[in-house]
């Protein structure tokens, strides 16, 4: 009976999936970052992460990617699902979706989504058809909505929204104001 039961929940829970960590997994300080691969303001704050931020703090702090699609983009949900698409293949292949996604914001349309997104798994070594057929995959649509819901019941409505141990950093922040959050965070960790 008690096998059984966990059974059930287990079948009932979402699947589980590690998400890729950037930085150093098991920092005290956790930088957890919602973003919707189709904002603009997400890109801005990617190319923060990867000018300023990850070369100053990359080895002290762990960053956290977690999704949060808003349904005024229109590619926005499969660019999450595709990104979890990469997470199980190659994890280190997740981060750098999210950034091509967010590079290619300007050029990116509904109509050549899906030809953007089997160019980059093909240049990864991952099947091209694999990648599209990810987007009708539930599994990954629920942990999507999963961190979308998580990110709804922290108060998330605007990306990106990131929150620096708990300190929440919304849409547009200066890099000043940032550092300065993780600069408290980790005075108060040591």
């Amino acid at each position: 009976m008690r096998l059984a039961l966990l059974l059930a929940a287990t079948a009932l829970s979402l699947p589980a999936q590690k998400i890729p960590v950037e930085g150093l997994a098991e920092s005290p300080v956790k930088v957890v970052i919602y973003e919707d691969l189709q904002c603009s303001d997400c890109a801005d704050f990617r190319r923060m992460l990867d000018e300023k931020i990850l070369p100053r703090y990359g080895g002290k702090v762990a960053f956290i990617h977690r999704d949060f699609p808003l349904a005024k983009h229109a590619w926005a949900r499969r660019a999450a699902i595709a990104a979890r698409f990469f997470a199980e293949q190659k994890p280190e292949i997740a981060i750098e979706y999210r950034r091509y996604a967010m590079a290619g914001i300007e050029v990116t349309t509904e109509g050549n989504f899906n030809l953007r997104l089997t160019t980059f798994a093909g240049a990864h070594g991952i099947d091209p058809a694999a990648a599209v057929a990810a987007l009708s995959n539930s599994k990954y649509d629920e942990l999507v909505e999963k961190d979308f819901q998580d990110g709804v019941s922290r108060g998330v409505a605007h990306t990106p929204t990131v929150f620096v141990n708990g300190k929440a950093f919304v849409e547009t922040f200066t890099f000043e104001e940032i550092s300065k959050g993780i600069d408290e965070a980790l005075a108060q960790a040591h």
